[in-house]
């Protein structure tokens, strides 16, 4: 069980597996930050593709000392990231990060059907939680990619982070699908689809995890809420993936469990050929450094 994203780093570590992580418009300062603390940790050799001279000025200003990374020099911010996305989709690179352009630009690189990093899945975003009120790591899926997942896209969501927790080595993950409530009510689709993935995963047709909904909140995440709803589940109170009923619930709750709970986060986009580190603009930089750290991990 894993209860720090500490746990993260030392997997990074003894994997011995340097990978090549390609940043896109690499002219920022957290993101360099981030990359020059994985790089001297000996878990990624970086490639900075982007304005050469203004990253180059932002690694002196910030004292960094970024080893061995290959500069590609490219001040078209669009060119930066194809730059990027062709060098993960030929394996010249192994991770695509975020670095200083809009999500959308990304993603458009990521998408292009010549050059782009599709695989016929569908892509979602996955967050790993630490939580000082909660005794393990928790991971939340789809807080920032699909708006408001079809039952058959939160079947693809829901395998892609099952699959990245197996790797992790959690053979049997806990999931809790959300309502705001925890009963079946035909107005309330959300409790619909989640009746129907539990439904789905108890025929086998979700694999290599535990489903269960629909669940609220409170009694997802506590064995006391559950007791006092008589809610008899093996996910309720112990739960690794929270699966939100869309972007809007997801959002907010990622963002609430960073700001008011001082949660520590880390977050990738899986589905595409390689792990891509796409961060908030608004995280820190210890996030996108435990971010690299999962889609080494990945």
């Amino acid at each position: 069980m894993f209860k720090s994203l500490n746990d993260l780093e030392i997997m990074a570590k003894q994997s011995q597996m340097r990978k090549r992580l390609a940043l896109a418009v690499s002219n920022d300062k957290y993101s360099l930050s981030a990359i020059a603390k994985a790089t001297a940790n000996n878990i990624i050799t970086p490639i900075l593709i982007g304005d050469k001279n203004s990253t180059i000025k932002i690694i002196q200003e910030q004292n960094l000392t970024i080893e061995n990374a290959l500069f590609i020099d490219e001040k078209d911010i669009g060119l930066a990231v194809e730059k990027a996305v062709r060098m993960v989709n030929s394996g010249d690179a192994d991770i695509l990060m975020k670095g200083k352009v809009a999500t959308p630009i990304l993603l458009r690189g990521v998408i292009d059907r010549n050059w782009g990093l599709r695989t016929g899945r569908l892509l979602s975003h996955f967050a790993l939680f630490e939580v000082s009120t909660y005794h393990k790591l928790i991971a939340i899926t789809d807080v920032a990619m699909n708006i408001a997942p079809s039952l058959k896209e939160k079947v693809e969501i829901l395998n892609n982070s099952v699959a990245y927790l197996n790797k992790l080595g959690i053979a049997k993950p806990k999931v809790a699908v959300l309502g705001a409530i925890e009963m079946v009510n035909e107005n309330m689709k959300a409790t619909l689809d989640a009746a129907l993935l539990s439904k789905m995963n108890q025929r086998d047709q979700i694999k290599n995890c535990i489903v269960d909904g629909p669940l609220a909140f409170d009694n997802a995440v506590s064995f006391e809420s559950a007791r006092h709803k008589n809610i008899k589940s093996t996910v309720a109170g112990d739960t690794d993936l929270l699966l939100m009923p869309d972007i809007e619930v997801g959002n907010v709750l990622y963002k609430s469990l960073v700001f008011f709970a001082k949660a520590k986060v880390a977050s990738i986009i899986l589905g595409a050929k390689a792990p891509i580190v796409l961060t908030s603009r608004s995280d820190s930089e210890q996030s996108k450094y435990d971010s690299i750290l999962l889609s080494v991990l990945a």
